[in-house]
Parts: structure tokens; C-alpha cells; sequence
């Protein structure tokens, strides 16, 4: 046992050394191995003058570092500062390609520059370059003088997709774009016209763009961006889009901005990914001016162990190499950088360090030659002392309040308009709701509205001009309508009327030439006509209509007498002559033997109605009730033969003309407006011969057009015929035919024009309120001079109740009076028969109470004096309220009486 112990402790020293050499052996073949691996060089263009730049400089040294540590790699940064200028981008990039020999470039460099520095040095054209810029519009097509050009960052489409998603959410109709020239950002020429396109998809336009040079470029930056934002400051929009901007350009612009009073209420700003991502490694004093904006900034995780590892190595070694700076975290382009480098780096390590393009697409490449990464924006909106997030943005859910990723076909199915997902902001000034976005400007543009100057009805648009003060008035229905329109849009709109002498037709040409912004017209919308232009909402709905001459027609109806009253009428006298009659009935039924029968009282109530009836009225109280029937029946009987002898005297008046297809037979004269639309509808659509169309340019001509008979039937919009009638109705004129839809009378403006849209919008309101139909019902009530009565007679209308009313309402409260007399009396006289009867029937039983009370009294006089005064006292106070019935009864209790008294004497 002693010998074991130390022969294993040999074998185990043994192996232990044996491992240890073996360990050794690798160590020396790998280090050498490494040591024998060259050091490769990727070159680094950044402008490291701006935040940006910094963050990814040390976002690609990490990269470089754990990969290095991981591996026998050796690669080295060799980094080169543009300061922001693209000259210096390009001749760094020429000199990273020709004396470094660099294997890819990677940096902000944008497709311009490259094209340049190859045009430069045909040697770049075989360099991979990876560019932090976003995509230029129609890469594709010029991706083959640079084949391997390679964009990290997020198509510019989808930042512009994204913020007009913003403006579409709060309904503001123009914006104001500000955007900076700077070589960190390639400037698209098409994104003005991608962000004018995807405003016009929510009902929004460009109204002013401002371009800023890059700072590197300005020498006095402060007073360049105070000069902008003054011209900005004369205009009435105050929604400002910041389409893209360094770090420190938005510092001054919001700076300036809130010195010149445009961030207070009614002003709205919104940033882009480029500023909102950094927003994190700002001071108080940064966040401080941008108090209410709302921006985007792209989502990615944060909570992964994996980013946790890189942001502590971040902070530290940022926070020793650039000590200027605090309150440091990395933004999404120090992690877009730090990928980029770790994607350069593994397609260089699998292509045994011959840099690729093939490589490179295997790694992480899509086929458009953009790196892959979810297009998901967070919106924030900054507020206190940094900002809080509102909601999340992407392609294809739009705005919504989360993205659940397994949740993500079920929210695709259910999401619909974005109403009220970002509800809750902090606005700039402190607002609560949603500023309007404009305000009052001397220098805003003032558009040219046109209205007829010649209109036939001027209840619609009538233009007056005043020589002594030398200034044009226009009035009417359709400039209210206008205005009240104009009063409810969210914005400020500047506007004056411009009176247009010519046709409709001419008035919505210069319309669509641009000539006019608008036009105001008294006159149908025709769609099939004026395809060129858009309309707006028609506030009043319209057709054509036939207004003609009436004639004299005779009514032959067999009941025609039934017309004289209405079917109320009828019933209301029926009613009150059967209550009438009944009333008298039961009060002359006791009294008058002549009326006691029902059928007497039947034939009675037909009699009267004649005066004929031979029963007399005995009673006063029938007579009270019958007097003042016999005044109405007079009266209505009257009116009845008046009406039905004006019936039956008078013809009824009928269109002369029935229908247009009389009018073309017979080859007729017809009259329509001269300006407006109807002299082509009546040519082109009801096919009308045109020497057989005359045109007027009054409305009073048409009256004396009919009576000359130069015209049998006038063509006029259902507005037109409204007003037209309501003056000239009683002259013989009447509508005839049928209605032809034309859809309804609005405001014109140019094609694609987004006015055309909010005045839309804006007369659903006021018709939901009835402000339009007030002014309707105020223009056709000052236009009518035909009286009611005239009217009533020319459409032979039958009488109502209401002229009788009073008369019945005295009839039936005096009947009503009379019967609940006549019942008081008879229940009376019923009491007064049954008080009898029951007197009568209890007079023996009265008479045992009476002699029993007597004798008990007389027995207990003997006793007590005082009890029985009490007892004789209220015998007799008993007695005396009792109704006598026998006088031998009274007799009996007076002699009684005296009986008690004697004996009490005695």
C-alpha cells in the first residue's frame, strides 16, 4: 500500500507535465500561425466633427477589437475625417484606396461622391464600398458605374412614407419642408417628390420648402438659419418637417426657432431618424428647445444581453476618447456601424481575405443591394427633460400603439385607419390638442376666386359696383355658402373675388388653365362637361327643370263635392254634430215627448242641418247648446257652397306643355340662361335643334318671353326654378315634365387641387348644421311675391278645421257644460226620490225608539234630576235635526215632554 501511493502520484505529475508541453506546443504553432497573418486595412471616411461621426468611430473599433480578439485576424481601422465636406470625403477616399490599399471603404459616403472619386481613380471601382447613407432614388439604375456600391441605411422613402403618416394622423393640409445639404446624407432630388406624393395619399401638400448648406459651408451658421426662418416667419403655415438635418444644424434651428417665437402654440415641428436617434446624448439645454416636437426614430431592442455587452463597452471607451461630450448612449448608427464592420469583417475572414461582392451578399445582402433591416420607426415626442414614445410606425401596419410580432397577421387583418393612435402629445407652447398648424400672414398668398358678373339670378351671386367710393360688392346665396365654408377650414385661407365677365364655360377654362384658383358659380356641376377640373361637396342638390304657361283644364270627379273641405274638416264637423245632437237629445228627452225616441234624435240631427225640423225646443238649457250650432253650421255651409261653386265655376290649371318630346315635335321656341351650361345640355344631351334654343340674360324677361310667345317652356336648374316660381308662380308660370339629374350646385377648382378637398369637407359641415339650409330658406322667403291666398286659389286646395277652430271649441265647451248640468240636475232628483223611500220604509221602527226612550226617561226623572236633564236634552236636540214625517209623532213626544215636566214640578 505504502509503494502504490507514490508510483500514482509519478503518473499523475507525469501526464499533468505531459499536458502542460502539449498546451505549450499549440500556443507557440498558433502564435506563430497569427503572427504569420498580415494585417489587413479597411478604410473609415467619417466626419467625426459631428456627434454622428463620433459614435460610429467607436462603434467600429469595438467591432474591430472583439473580432481581433476572437480570431488570428488582424484588421486595423484606418480612419480619415471629412470634417462634413465632401471634397474632403472624396480625396480622402482616393487616398485611402491608393496608398493604404485598403480591402473595402466604409463610411458616409454617398453615391455622388463615389461616382466621382472613380471617375477620379478607376482603381475605386473594384474597392467594396459599404455607405451609412440611405438610398438614392433610382440606385438601381446607376448601381452598374459602381457595382460595388453598397447602401446600409433605410430607403429615404420610408423615413417620407413615415412622416407624412404623422401629418395624415393630425389632418394638416400644408406643410413646410426644411431639409440640409450636408454630405452625410445623400440628397435625393426625387425626395421632395416622394414626400409630395405620399402627402397627397393623406390630403396634404407642400406649401414652402427651405434648404440649408451644410455646416461645414457656413460661416456665420446662426445668422443663415435666422434669415430662413424669417421668410418662414411671414408665411401662415406652421407646420415645419425637418426632412433631414445633422445633430447640430437642429441645435441652431431650434435655438433660433424658439427666439423668434415659432415654437409656441399653433406651430408644430416634426424631426427626422437623424436627429430623434441621437436624442439620447443631448444636454438639458438641446431638449430644452425642442419642447413639443414629435419625431421618429428607428425601433430596435434594447433589453437583449447582446446589446447590453456593447452598450457598457461603448459609454466606457467613448466617455475616455471624447471627454467633451456627456450623457453618452449609443444611437442606431453606432450599431449600424458596428454591424457593417462585423458584416465587412466575416466576408473578409470566409474569402481568405479577398474581399468579395458575392461574399458579402451571402453574409447579410438583399438583391437590391441594401442591406436588410426591418423598416420599424418609434415615435417619440419630446417633453420635461427627454422624450417618451407615442406609438410605433412601419410599412405595413402604419401607426399603431405596439408591434407583437406573433400578433403581427392578426394586427395586419384588424388594422384600419390610425384615428387617435397618438392622442396624448405635449404640443409646442404647451397645447393640449392638436394646433391647427397656420396663422396670420401680411405676405400669404391671396387667390383669385371668379364669380359670374353677368349672372341671370342674382339671389345667387349678384356683383354691384359703387362709383362714389369706386369698390365691388358681391352678394348672394353662393358667396355665403363660400364664406361659411371658408370659416370653418383649419387653416387660414386669403382670398378675394375677381367678377368675370364671359360664359360659365370661359369662367371654368381659366380655371383650369390656373388663370383663376377657383370659381363660385350660381350653376350645376356637369361632370360629363368639365372633366379637367374638380369640384367641390354640391351644396345644393340639382336637375333641370321645365317651367311652361298653365292652361284652363275642367275637373269632371264624380265626388268632386268631397274637395270643398278636407278629409279633417269632415271629420271634425261629423264629430261635433253627432256630440251636438246627442247632447240636446238627452236633455229634451224629459221634458219633450216629441224627442224621447232614438230615431227622433237621429232625424233630428238631419233636420237641422237644414233648419227644417219640426220639433220644438222646450228646454232652455237645448236652447243654449243649439244656438251657437246653428251659427256654425251657417258658416261651414256657407263655406261649403262658396268652395264647391269656385270648384265647379273655375277650371283647374295644368302645364301647357307636357313633356320636352312635345316641345321637339312642334319644333317650339325654348328659353334657357345664355351663360350658363343648359344651351349645350339642351343641344348635346336632349338633342334640342340649336335655332330653336333662345337665350336670356334676365330673369325678368322670362315672364314677357311667355307672354310675347317667344318661348313656350324655359329650362332652368332646380335652385333656379325654386326662386323663379316663388316670384313668378302667380303670373301663369308652372313646372312642368321631369327632373333631369345634374348632380348639384358647388365651387370649381384645378384638377388635383387639395383645396378642392378641405372646401368639401368644410360644406359637410355646415350642411350637417343647417346653416345652409337657412340661407336657403332666407333667400327663397325674400323672393316671394305671390301671396298665400293667391296660391291657395290657383291650386283649388280644400278648406281645413283651422279657420273653424274657435267656432268649435265654443260649441263644444258650451255643450260640454250644458251635459254635466243636465246630469247634476238628474242625480239630484234621483237623491231626493231615494231619501224618500228610505223615510217612509223606516217610520214603525222610528216609532218603538221614540216611546222607549220616553219611558226610560220618565223611570229615571225620579233619580238624579241632572242626568235626566242631560237625557231629555239630547232627546230633543235628536228630534229637532230628525226630518218630521207623522204630526201624531211630534204630538206624542210634546205630550211626553210635559208629562216629565209635571211630575218633576210636583
Amino acid at each position: 500500500m505504502g509503494g502504490t501511493r507514490p508510483l500514482s502520484q509519478s503518473i499523475f505529475f507525469f501526464v499533468l507535465h505531459l499536458f502542460a508541453w502539449s498546451r505549450f506546443l499549440l500556443a507557440n504553432e498558433t502564435t506563430h500561425e497569427c503572427l504569420s497573418t498580415p494585417i489587413k486595412n479597411i478604410g473609415v471616411v467619417l466626419d467625426l466633427d459631428s456627434l454622428m461621426g463620433k459614435q460610429q468611430k467607436v462603434a467600429m473599433e469595438i467591432a474591430v477589437q472583439e473580432l481581433n480578439s476572437f480570431s488570428c485576424s488582424k484588421l486595423e481601422l484606418n480612419i480619415q475625417n471629412s470634417n462634413g465636406i465632401s471634397a474632403t470625403a472624396i480625396s480622402s477616399a482616393l487616398n485611402l484606396t491608393q496608398n493604404k490599399q485598403v480591402l473595402a471603404l466604409i463610411g458616409t459616403i454617398t453615391h455622388n461622391e463615389a461616382t466621382i472619386a472613380s471617375e477620379l481613380n478607376d482603381t475605386i471601382k473594384n474597392i467594396p464600398i459599404l455607405s451609412l447613407t440611405s438610398p438614392i432614388a433610382n440606385m438601381e439604375m446607376l448601381s452598374p458605374q459602381l457595382p460595388h456600391f453598397i447602401q446600409f441605411g433605410n430607403d429615404i422613402k420610408i423615413h417620407m412614407q413615415c412622416i407624412s403618416a404623422i401629418v395624415g394622423e393630425f389632418r394638416w393640409r400644408k406643410v413646410t419642408a426644411i431639409y440640409e445639404l450636408n454630405n452625410k446624407f445623400s440628397f435625393d432630388p426625387g425626395m421632395l417628390l416622394d414626400l409630395s406624393y405620399s402627402l397627397r395619399l393623406v390630403g396634404s401638400e407642400i406649401d414652402n420648402h427651405l434648404a440649408f448648406p451644410s455646416l461645414s459651408y457656413l460661416s456665420d451658421p446662426k445668422s443663415t438659419i435666422e434669415n430662413g426662418l424669417k421668410k418662414l416667419k411671414r408665411k401662415s403655415n406652421r407646420v415645419f418637417l425637418i426632412l433631414q438635418s445633422s445633430l447640430e444644424m437642429a441645435n441652431i434651428l431650434f435655438e433660433k426657432a424658439k427666439q423668434m417665437g415659432l415654437m409656441e402654440k399653433d406651430s408644430v415641428w416634426v424631426i427626422p431618424d437623424g436627429v430623434a436617434s441621437l436624442l439620447d446624448s443631448v444636454n438639458s439645454t438641446v431638449i430644452s428647445n425642442m419642447q413639443g416636437v414629435i419625431g421618429f426614430k428607428t425601433h430596435f431592442i434594447e433589453t437583449s444581453e447582446k446589446f447590453r455587452r456593447f452598450k457598457f463597452k461603448f459609454r466606457r471607451r467613448f466617455a475616455l476618447e471624447f471627454t467633451e461630450e456627456d450623457n453618452i448612449s449609443p444611437s442606431v448608427f453606432a450599431l449600424q456601424s458596428y454591424d457593417a464592420t462585423w458584416v465587412v469583417a466575416q466576408a473578409t475572414r470566409n474569402s481568405q481575405w479577398k474581399f468579395n461582392l458575392e461574399q458579402l451578399s451571402r453574409t447579410n445582402l438583399s438583391n437590391n443591394r441594401k442591406l436588410q433591416q426591418p423598416p420599424i420607426f418609434s415615435i417619440i415626442n419630446v417633453i420635461g427633460k427627454s422624450y417618451r414614445e407615442l406609438g410605433l410606425w412601419s410599412p405595413e401596419l402604419g401607426l399603431t400603439k405596439n408591434l407583437v410580432i406573433e400578433q403581427l397577421p392578426e394586427i395586419m387583418k384588424t388594422h384600419g385607419a390610425s384615428t387617435k393612435v397618438l392622442s396624448t402629445i405635449y404640443w409646442p407652447g404647451g397645447l393640449q390638442f392638436v394646433p391647427k398648424g397656420w396663422t396670420h400672414s401680411t405676405e400669404e398668398k391671396t387667390l383669385q376666386i371668379a364669380v359670374p358678373a353677368n349672372g341671370v339670378f342674382h339671389q345667387f351671386v349678384n356683383v354691384t359696383y359703387d362709383q362714389n367710393t369706386n369698390n365691388t360688392s358681391v352678394t348672394g346665396f353662393s358667396i355665403d355658402v363660400f364664406k361659411a365654408a371658408i370659416n370653418t377650414l383649419p387653416y387660414d385661407l386669403k382670398y378675394t373675388f375677381v367678377p368675370f365677365n364671359g360664359s360659365y364655360d370661359e369662367m371654368v377654362e381659366k380655371v383650369y388653365n390656373k388663370t383663376l384658383d377657383a370659381a363660385v358659380g350660381d350653376t350645376a356641376i356637369m361632370a360629363y362637361r368639365y372633366h379637367l377640373v374638380d369640384f367641390s361637396q354640391p351644396y345644393l342638390e340639382s336637375g333641370l327643370n321645365m317651367v311652361v304657361l298653365e292652361q284652363s283644364k275642367k275637373s269632371k270627379k264624380a265626388w268632386m263635392f268631397l274637395d270643398a273641405f278636407t278629409k279633417e274638416m269632415w271629420l271634425m264637423m261629423t264629430t261635433l254634430h253627432i256630440f251636438v245632437g246627442l247632447v240636446i237629445w238627452l236633455i229634451e228627452r224629459q221634458v219633450n215627448a216629441e224627442l224621447k225616441g232614438l230615431g227622433s234624435m237621429l232625424w233630428f240631427l238631419v233636420t237641422v242641418i237644414f233648419y227644417a225640423h219640426r220639433e220644438p225646443i222646450r228646454s232652455p238649457l237645448a236652447r243654449t247648446v243649439m244656438a251657437p250650432w246653428l251659427f256654425v253650421i251657417l258658416i261651414a255651409t256657407s263655406t261649403f257652397t262658396a268652395s264647391l261653386t269656385s270648384m265647379m265655376t273655375f277650371s283647374q290649371l295644368v302645364p301647357s306643355v307636357l313633356d320636352i318630346q312635345t316641345l321637339q315635335k312642334r319644333n317650339s321656341p325654348v328659353g334657357c340662361n345664355g351663360n350658363s351650361f343648359i344651351v349645350k345640355y339642351l343641344t348635346e344631351v336632349l338633342k334640342f335643334k340649336p335655332e330653336n334654343i333662345r337665350k336670356i340674360y334676365s330673369v325678368s324677361d322670362y315672364p314677357k318671353a311667355f307672354q310675347n310667345k317667344y318661348i313656350e317652356a324655359a329650362f332652368l336648374s332646380t335652385p333656379h326654378t325654386k326662386v323663379f316660381l316663388a316670384k313668378y308662380s302667380c303670373r301663369g308660370l308652372i313646372k312642368a315634365g321631369n327632373t333631369f339629374k345634374l348632380g348639384g350646385i358647388g365651387f370649381v377648382f384645378p384638377k388635383g387641387s387639395n383645396l378642392a378637398t378641405d372646401i368639401s369637407e368644410a360644406l359637410l359641415k355646415v350642411i350637417e348644421s343647417g346653416e345652409i339650409e337657412e340661407l336657403e330658406k332666407e333667400m327663397l322667403g325674400g323672393n316671394a311675391s305671390c301671396s298665400t291666398l293667391e296660391s291657395k286659389m290657383k291650386d283649388g286646395s280644400s278648406t281645413g278645421f283651422q279657420p273653424f277652430l274657435g267656432l268649435f271649441c265654443i260649441c263644444a265647451v258650451v255643450s260640454i257644460l250644458a251635459l254635466l248640468y243636465n246630469m247634476i240636475c238628474v242625480f239630484m232628483n234621483d237623491v231626493e226620490t231615494f231619501t224618500n223611500y228610505i223615510h217612509v220604509t223606516l217610520t214603525p221602527l222610528r216609532r218603538i225608539y221614540i216611546w222607549t226612550s220616553a219611558s226610560f226617561t220618565w223611570i229615571c226623572s225620579t233619580l238624579q234630576w241632572g242626568s235626566i236633564k242631560s237625557v231629555i236634552t239630547t232627546t230633543i236636540t235628536a228630534n229637532a235635526e230628525e226630518t218630521t214625517i207623522n204630526s201624531q209623532q211630534s204630538a206624542m213626544v210634546v205630550e211626553v215632554t210635559d208629562i216629565v215636566l209635571a211630575s218633576h214640578s210636583s
